[in-house]
């Protein structure tokens, strides 16, 4: 079943000077169609006041919510999909687990990643890093441009047709030169959440990705 993807995808961290809830409302003002929550510090009961108070706003904007792990929640929100960032995820379980109507997103490192996954029926792929971040630890090395170029040229030659998305230490300034790759889109947290204008930044990649 081919799901719809967004071209950006917005992530929510743990920040100091926003709350979850506070970004996704924010991030959807300024049109966001797809905003990932990702909170791993917080138990069930916590997770799903956050799940359900931002699945409202995204209900009233008309955006895509998907969790970043806990899967476990399935069916006790209002939740679109899930991107599971354990890179060795076993996926055809996962798919087993949740069905088909929810869209499933997974994390690689490497191109052998991305074929896997691929292989496995994930609805797109979060491939990174790109650069150094500090919003999630990354031992991996940075893929950087050639990374990218090298990556969606043997996709093509191998025709997997998978929507790569770039992580990791995105700026504005990355966004023309990675989609030069022919990489799908861009997911984006820092630049967006911890910026001063935090609408007028998500303005900004929005823009820059039309």
């Amino acid at each position: 079943m081919k799901k719809f993807i967004e071209k950006l995808h917005f992530i929510t961290h743990d920040i100091p000077q926003h709350t979850h809830i506070e970004q996704a409302q924010i991030a959807c003002h300024a049109g966001a169609k797809w905003i990932q929550y990702r909170c791993l510090t917080k138990n069930d009961e916590e997770l799903l006041e956050d799940i359900n108070a931002i699945a409202e706003i995204c209900d009233d904007w008309g955006a895509t919510l998907i969790v970043t792990d806990h899967i476990h929640l399935n069916g006790k929100a209002d939740i679109q999909g899930f991107h599971i960032e354990d890179m060795d995820a076993d996926f055809i379980k996962i798919r087993e687990q949740l069905g088909e109507a929810i869209t499933i997103g997974g994390s690689s490192n490497t191109l052998n990643g991305l074929i896997r996954i691929a292989a496995e029926g994930v609805d797109y792929a979060g491939f990174g890093p790109f650069y150094t971040t500090t919003t999630k630890p990354n031992n991996a090395p940075l893929l950087g441009i050639t990374g990218y170029q090298t990556a969606m040229q043997v996709l093509k030659e191998k025709s997997i047709d998978l929507p790569v998305l770039a992580v990791g230490g995105v700026t504005l300034s990355d966004v023309d030169p990675l989609m030069a790759t022919g990489i799908f889109g861009i997911a984006v947290s820092a630049a967006i959440n911890q910026a001063e204008d935090m609408r007028a930044a998500y303005l900004d990649f929005y823009d820059q990705l039309k």
